[in-house]
């Protein structure tokens, strides 16, 4: 009998949430855990996607190389995710690489163990089949962020995009857990740190944010939203 696939909670920012706790158990199963050392490769590009990955504690950041040999981060993961490449061909090569931010301790599900759950379990196989669906749009709207909205565009999208991810409500607004320097910051949205440095200056003169001891609290989310023509997507698919 199939289960009705839950919408993931507004709240959570894990793409497990695409899961539900029994199909989750399932696929725990069949993991094997890897720890590894902060700045670790996961996979680089080019390399055979033959696996997926489940995040059970730590961050993983996912990159791309352009031909001038600069790195993009196109997203960041987090305790509770799964990243990989699970296409229907086989010895595809990753698109991405994947490096480890911190420790982590890293479950690896291999291909041809999934392929056989999937074909004894329909509830999961439509849940899989929605969460990579979920993930092609994660990957549309970074791709948009970095070529439709412009260099100040895409960094108010990523500073919507880290309030929902790591953010916590305070006084003054929604303070970014996440510390970042203004180096990575302009690896998110492909420009240089000089220009991010700019930018953040006019954002603070606009009361949009305050940034103290390197961290950022969003005190008008409205304004940041006006810069890069928000679309009010949910929480599950506005972040890193």
């Amino acid at each position: 009998m199939f289960t009705v696939y839950r919408q993931p909670d507004i709240h959570s920012v894990q793409n497990s949430s695409c899961f539900s706790c029994d199909n989750m158990k399932k696929l725990k199963q069949i993991m094997y855990f890897q720890n590894l050392s902060a700045h670790a490769p996961v996979f680089r590009e080019g390399e055979t996607s033959s696996s997926l990955f489940f995040i059970q504690s730590g961050k993983v950041k996912l990159t791309k190389l352009s031909e001038e040999g600069k790195e993009y981060i196109m997203s960041l993961f987090h305790e509770g995710d799964f990243f990989g490449q699970f296409d229907s061909g086989s010895k595809l090569p990753h698109p991405f690489s994947a490096t480890t931010i911190e420790k982590c301790v890293i479950g690896v599900i291999q291909r041809s163990d999934l392929e056989v759950l999937l074909w004894q379990h329909g509830d999961l196989a439509i849940e899989f089949m929605y969460w990579m669906g979920f993930m092609h749009r994660l990957t549309q709207t970074k791709f948009r962020d970095l070529v439709m909205l412009g260099k100040p565009g895409a960094l108010c999208s990523t500073l919507i995009r880290l309030s929902n991810t790591y953010g916590t409500s305070t006084d003054i607004g929604i303070r970014i857990g996440l510390k970042m320097t203004n180096g990575e910051l302009a690896d998110h949205i492909g420009c240089a740190r000089e220009s991010v440095n700019r930018m953040l200056s006019d954002l603070k003169r606009a009361g949009a944010i305050v940034i103290q001891d390197g961290i950022i609290t969003v005190t008008d989310m409205p304004y940041l939203q006006s810069i890069c023509r928000c679309e009010l997507c949910p929480k599950e698919l506005c972040r890193m």
